[in-house]
C-alpha cells in the first residue's frame, strides 16, 4: 500500500480506504464487517470513513468497536454531518446546534475521543458559512477534530469557506469528498483544478460504480441474482451506470484489463489513482477478499497510452 499526504497538510493517507455506506449496519453484518476492516488493516488501508446518517449511527458503532483492536495513532477516522438524524427541525444542516451535537455523538458511537477528519456531508444554503466553520474550528482548538473536509461542495461554496477562514483565521479545509469514478468525471472540469490550487486534496467515492466497473452486469443480459442491483434499497445509486451505452464502454474496458493482466476493479481505481490530487479512494466491500484484490491496484502504474486508450473509451458515445 502506498501513501499520500492529505492536502498541504502532513498526514499521510492511505491511497485506499475503507468506507461503511451502504455496508456497515445495513448488507453486511458486525461480525463479517469487523473481518473486513481487519483484512484491511493488514493490507496497510490506514484510513476508515464513516458518517452519522450511515444506518442511522449503527455503521459509527461497528466501525468504532472493529478499530478498538488497533493503537489509534495507527489509522485515520472520520465521520459526518449534516444530513437529518431525527424528525425535529434542527436534527440536520449546519447550524453550530447539530453540529455541536452530532460531532458528540458519534465520538460516542465510534468510542474515540476525536476525529482525524470531519466532514461536512453537504453544503448547508439556510447556516452562514463562518457559523458553520466556526463551531468546528472550535473542536478543532479542543483536539476533537484534527482536520476539516467538505463532501459534495462546488468549487465556489469551497472558495467562500476559504475566504471566510482567512477571514476569520479559522482551520482552513485540506479534503473534498465528491463522487469520482470512469463513468462519472465532472470533478475534473472545476472541482479538481480549483483544489489543487488551494492545497486541497481529493478522497473520492465509489470508485467501482455501485459495482458496475467490475464487469459483474452485462449489456443484454439481466441483472444477476442477488446483486445490488436488484436490492431497492441500494439500486437508485446504480441505476445511472446500468444504460447500455455505460455497459459498452464497461466491456472495452474488461478487454483492457484483461490485456493487462488485471481485474476491471482493479484497473478502475488505479484510473483513478493515475491523479495526484486524490490522496485516496474508498471501497465498500462486503467481504475479506474483495478488500486484498482492491488493495493490489496500489500498485499498478498506468502507462500514458493506457490512459489514453481508456480516455478514448470513456468519451466515445
Amino acid at each position: 500500500m502506498k501513501y499520500r499526504n492529505l492536502g498541504r497538510s502532513g498526514l499521510k493517507i492511505s491511497e485506499l480506504s475503507l468506507g461503511s455506506w451502504l455496508t456497515y449496519g445495513n448488507s453486511v453484518e458486525a461480525k463479517k464487517a469487523t473481518n473486513i476492516i481487519k483484512q484491511a488493516y493488514e493490507v496497510g488501508i490506514n484510513s476508515f470513513d464513516s458518517a452519522n446518517v450511515y444506518a442511522q449511527g449503527e455503521g459509527e458503532r461497528i466501525v468504532g468497536k472493529a478499530l478498538e483492536q488497533y493503537p489509534r495513532e495507527s489509522y485515520i477516522l472520520t465521520s459526518k454531518v449534516y444530513w437529518p438524524m431525527g424528525d425535529g427541525v434542527n436534527d440536520r444542516g449546519l447550524s453550530r446546534k447539530h453540529v455541536f451535537e452530532q460531532l458528540h455523538s458519534s465520538l460516542k458511537r465510534l468510542n474515540k475521543d476525536y476525529l482525524d477528519i470531519y466532514y461536512c456531508h453537504r453544503f448547508d444554503s439556510e447556516t452562514p458559512i463562518e457559523e458553520t466553520l466556526r463551531t468546528i474550528d472550535d473542536f478543532v482548538r479542543q483536539g476533537k477534530v484534527l482536520y476539516v473536509g467538505v463532501s459534495e461542495w462546488t468549487a465556489a461554496q469551497i472558495a467562500e469557506a476559504l475566504g471566510v477562514a482567512d477571514q476569520y483565521l479559522l482551520d482552513k479545509i485540506v479534503v473534498n469528498q465528491p463522487m469520482y469514478h470512469m463513468l462519472d468525471r465532472k470533478i475534473e472540469e472545476e472541482i479538481i483544478p480549483f483544489c489543487e490550487n488551494k492545497g486541497i486534496s481529493q478522497v473520492v467515492y465509489s470508485p467501482l460504480a455501485q459495482g458496475v466497473l467490475t464487469g459483474k452486469y452485462k449489456k443484454g443480459k439481466g441483472l444477476p441474482k442477488n446483486s445490488r442491483a436488484t436490492d431497492e434499497t441500494a439500486n437508485m445509486w446504480m441505476n445511472p451506470y446500468l444504460t447500455d451505452d455505460a455497459l459498452e464502454k464497461v466491456a472495452k474496458l474488461e478487454l483492457v484489463a484483461k490485456e493487462l493482466g488485471v481485474k476491471l476493479s482493479q484497473l478502475a481505481i488505479a484510473w483513478i489513482l493515475r491523479h495526484p490530487s486524490v490522496a485516496s479512494t474508498i471501497i465498500g466491500a462486503s467481504k475479506p477478499e474483495q478488500v486484498v484484490e482492491n488493495a493490489q491496484a496500489s500498485e499498478i502504474t498506468l502507462s500514458n497510452e493506457i490512459i489514453s486508450e481508456i480516455n478514448k473509451i470513456l468519451k466515445d458515445s
